[in-house]
């Protein structure tokens, strides 16, 4: 499946995310916080507590710079700017999400200190140096070239500022077949390994690497993930329709028989330019 094709169908959306903001408030007409997003507008393993972990690590504070690759809807830049006062530049390939995440932006009244352009991880469209530090979360399974990508960020990080992300990784009995479907279901290309992130960011010129696995936490993470999606079932059916909602459970169900044999995990990395 392609990238942009496999977002475009993602459950979660920014009609999505209004809606169910409308239903916990009983509408929508009134002034929204970014607080009021964040149960819904995080779509990535782990939530608030996995964008903090990430900005520890990044050591964001009031006045970074920050670059999100692979932003999405914008729901971690709008946490990461209301909570931490910094200024972020998320950067997503994919249109629908950074219109519609511009749009939550402005009607949180954050336009000032997120914005959101559309471009391509492989070829950041920054100057040298620009930003402090550089977060992520689970997008480089999606890119075919992290070679490169991972030297862009090390470029537009100044001297002394941090990548910091997260994504899934292959452990070795992961067979062939697996991978594919992987990229079939799930657009994810060329997963690497816990230990593979660290010599690419070596080579791609960090000063020095962590990484952290994360598979038995991400584990019981994506078994919440999927009693939920099935608790919601009658909802989603009505929204993405009977076809759309049997293919994301095949992929969780899918997710969770890899993680169980042990042949998928998920990994924190960071690295010091």
């Amino acid at each position: 499946m392609d990238i942009l094709d496999f977002y475009d169908r993602h459950p979660i959306s920014e009609d999505q995310v209004l809606a169910a903001v409308a239903r916990r408030r009983g509408g929508v007409e009134a002034a929204l916080g970014a607080e009021d997003l964040f149960d819904f507008d995080q779509d990535h393993y782990g939530g608030l507590a996995a964008i903090a972990a990430l900005a520890e690590r990044a050591r964001i504070g009031a006045a970074s710079r920050i670059l999100d690759l692979g932003a999405g809807l914008g729901g971690p830049a709008r946490f990461l700017a209301s909570r931490r006062a910094c200024r972020v530049v998320g950067l997503e390939v994919n249109a629908n999400r950074v219109a519609g995440g511009a749009r939550l932006t402005r009607r949180v009244g954050l336009a000032g200190r997120v914005r959101l352009i559309r471009g391509d991880a492989q070829q950041l469209p920054f100057a040298d140096s620009s930003f402090d530090a550089c977060i992520s979360q689970e997008v480089l399974l999606h890119i075919a070239d992290k070679a490169a990508t991972l030297a862009g960020c090390r470029r537009v990080l100044r001297p002394g500022g941090r990548l910091a992300f997260t994504d899934w990784v292959a452990h070795p009995r992961l067979a062939d077949r697996e991978r594919e479907q992987l990229r079939e279901w799930m657009a994810a290309t060329h997963l690497q390994t816990l230990a593979s992130y660290p010599l690419l960011l070596g080579r791609a010129g960090f000063a020095w690497a962590e990484a952290e696995d994360l598979s038995v936490e991400w584990r019981a993470i994506l078994r919440q993930r999927v009693a939920e999606y099935r608790r919601r079932r009658h909802d989603l059916v009505a929204r993405l329709g009977e076809a759309r909602y049997g293919e994301y459970d095949r992929l969780y169900t899918f997710l969770i028989t890899l993680v169980d044999q042990g042949k998928l995990g998920s990994g924190r990395f960071w690295a010091v330019r």
